[in-house]
């Protein structure tokens, strides 16, 4: 009797357990070990050297409703997330139809090298690149006054548009490659038989090739969003004063204050929020998927 098609598919995970078993038990070790460690943390009073033996309390938790200036820290961390989101997707998406629609061969290679040529440096190189070009007397301002026939004063650094600036800089290449593989895979005999039948340029990107599109635009856009909302180096470096964020502050609390329990409590409730807002989208994902 030929076996059924979910015996076949019991015994196709059986045959393939040992090879995945070790790769997702280190992905459980490194994920649950370091979360079970910080809730540990965050439920401790104070872990201070010369502090009493530590006491498990939800004060941490009870820290952020109670002071009003880590909600609006946070949500200035969603509101940057946000813009970083939209900026990348207005950027990357174009490059990345250019990428997978227009360019063919040696040319699309050398583009290719481009978009992922910040991945070959360290990210602190290139966010102290960016003060280099943004501050006053930098390499943009003196390069303006070198062809201006005016004198201008481009200073930009310790700014909130320096801290998008380089965090675009450092996610636009997710939003290119996810949306080139969705744009890949469109067969462009479906653009075609549109323009055939009469459809405009606008009007078959508009109803062929966003729709389309979409899973990999929505998950560039999770790509981005989410390590954004948590960002500190580029806003310490590139903000300044006017880079507080939600993620500074919790930095802070590691390695300034050194108040291990508030900062394990507030990356709990950053956290936590997060996964409101994907549960929330995780209807329109499914529609789009």
């Amino acid at each position: 009797m030929t076996p059924s098609f979910k015996t076949r598919r019991r015994n196709g995970l059986l045959s393939a357990l040992p090879l995945l078993l070790p790769a997702y038990a280190w992905l459980t070790l490194a994920i649950f070990l370091p979360l079970s460690a910080m809730v540990y943390f965050s439920l401790l009073s104070d872990i201070a050297p010369n502090a009493p033996s530590p006491s498990l309390t939800i004060e941490n938790y009870a820290t952020f409703f109670s002071d009003p200036l880590y909600a609006t820290l946070l949500w200035r961390s969603l509101v940057l997330g946000l813009i970083v989101t939209l900026a990348c997707l207005v950027i990357g998406f174009p490059a990345a139809y250019v990428l997978a629609k227009i360019l063919k061969g040696r040319a699309r290679e050398a583009i290719f090298l481009l978009v992922i040529l910040p991945f070959w440096s360290n990210s602190l190189v290139r966010v102290f690149s960016w003060s280099m070009v943004l501050r006053e007397g930098g390499i943009l301002d003196t390069a303006l006054n070198a062809v201006l026939p005016f004198e201008v004063t481009f200073d930009l650094i310790y700014s909130y548009p320096a801290v998008v600036i380089g965090l675009v800089h450092s996610y636009l290449p997710y939003m290119v490659l996810t949306c080139y593989l969705t744009l890949q895979a469109i067969d462009d005999a479906l653009i075609e038989a549109a323009r055939s039948l009469g459809a405009s340029r606008l009007s078959a990107l508009r109803r062929i090739v966003l729709p389309l599109a979409m899973p990999g635009m929505l998950a560039g856009s999770a790509l981005i969003f989410i390590p954004v909302v948590g960002s500190f180096m580029e806003p310490r470096i590139l903000g300044g004063r006017n880079g507080t964020l939600f993620g500074t502050v919790i930095e802070d609390q590691f390695t300034a204050v050194y108040n291990w329990p508030l900062g394990a409590a507030l990356s709990f409730i950053l956290l936590a929020v997060v996964l409101v807002i994907l549960l929330a989208a995780a209807p329109v994902l499914r529609r789009t998927a």
